[in-house]
């Protein structure tokens, strides 16, 4: 703190003053040479007395000498100032400084005492104040953390402050039309595997249930008696198809219709139009028979796998045709009808005779080429005379 002092009455240097107010009689032009502290009590007494100049420097310090101005000095020791009061300008007594600190502050300290203490008045303090902590003390949050603060804590927020807000949680065009695409991949995808499911899973469920009515529906009116053996309707059942070897038994019904007879997973007798074949009991011709290897039933899915002299037995209302596998044309146009001829070229047979033609698509799950597997018949049993021997084996 600043003590207040009276100005200079005359032009004499401050230097002069200085040694007089030690001196014995002092300049009389300056206020410091005349009268030297001449007040009442102990402290006029003190200055003005014997105790400043002969008890101070004289006695004890420098044997009555005025020292040089250089041995006057005291090493620099400032005392202990508490921080800042920011609630408080008012006088108070300092607190004592900690125990075992310096007296002496540190540079670091002291710039950064210099630097956060405003200076000036009560007016610039309170200024300092508010741009260090805000209006109330407090600490200013940033601005990211205000934004999340005032969410989580249910602060209002400004009008332009939610609109900004609501703004940056809207989503761009970009990524609503990626969005929409990502939706429309995972719907045609789910329906995609939908289909799948079904043409490779359920088709086959239904099918077999259906062959399976069919052929139970045939034995039934032959143990009846019901069945006529002449001319079929398109659709209806008149024989069963076993291949042994690949563990089938499926209906043989008039025509090669999907939907009336081979999506039902029964095997089709060529018998209409163009591609007509005889029946089995005929003396001289081929019967060709077509089917699914893929879906709706597949009994021809593994057709492929016959080798020569396995057993193939139609099964009708009096008879058994039993038939050995001959050759097979692995792959061939859809448009060959000539597989089906009497006497079909690339068989293997020489001339007319008793045989049959199984007809399936080609590679599996495609329809793009035909396998055909030929056979040749070797026996001819009435049903009173029991199963063959490729059945009861």
């Amino acid at each position: 703190m600043t003590a207040l002092r009276p100005e200079r009455e005359s032009g004499a240097a401050y230097g002069e003053s200085f040694t007089d107010s030690y001196g014995d009689a002092g300049d009389q032009g300056t206020s410091y040479g005349q009268q030297p502290y001449e007040g009442s009590g102990a402290l006029g007494e003190w200055y003005g007395g014997e105790n400043y100049g002969a008890e101070e420097y004289g006695s004890q310090g420098y044997g009555g000498e005025v020292p040089p101005a250089a041995a006057v000095q005291e090493p620099y020791a400032e005392p202990y100032i508490p921080p800042p009061d920011d609630e408080t300008v008012a006088l108070r007594i300092a607190d004592p400084p900690p125990p075992g600190e310096a007296l002496r502050p540190s540079p670091a300290s002291s710039a950064t005492s210099a630097s956060s203490t405003p200076t000036g008045g009560r007016a610039a303090r309170r200024k300092a104040a508010k741009r260090r902590h805000g209006r109330h003390g407090g600490s200013r949050p940033l601005p990211e953390a205000d934004e999340a603060g005032s969410e989580s804590s249910g602060a209002p927020l400004s009008r332009m402050e939610a609109r900004r807000q609501a703004k940056a949680r809207r989503p761009s065009p970009a990524t609503v039309a990626s969005r929409a695409i990502g939706e429309v991949f995972i719907t045609t995808g789910v329906l995609m595997l939908l289909f799948v499911s079904y043409q490779l899973w359920w088709t086959n469920v239904r099918a077999h249930a259906q062959a399976d009515k069919e052929a139970s529906s045939l034995q039934e009116d032959w143990a009846s008696g019901k069945g006529n053996p002449g001319t079929f309707e398109p659709g209806q059942g008149f024989a069963l198809l076993h291949i042994p070897k690949l563990d089938v038994v499926v209906p043989i019904a008039e025509g090669i219709s999907n939907k009336k007879v081979l999506d039902r997973g029964m095997v089709g007798h060529y018998g209409e139009g163009k591609l007509k074949t005889p029946m089995p009991d005929a003396k001289t011709g081929n019967f060709g028979l077509a089917g699914h290897r893929n879906t709706h039933g597949e009994p021809f899915r593994y057709i492929n796998r016959l080798a020569q002299g396995d057993a193939i037995v139609v099964e009708t209302q009096d008879k058994y045709f039993v038939y050995k596998m001959a050759s097979i044309l692995p792959v061939t146009s859809p448009s060959n009808v000539s597989v089906l001829d009497p006497v079909p070229p690339g068989s293997g047979f020489t001339g007319p005779g008793r045989y049959i033609t199984l007809t399936t698509c080609t590679p599996e799950f495609t329809s793009k080429y035909r396998l055909i597997v030929w056979g040749k018949m070797v026996e001819e049993r009435p049903r009173s005379k029991g199963k063959p021997d490729a059945l009861v084996s």
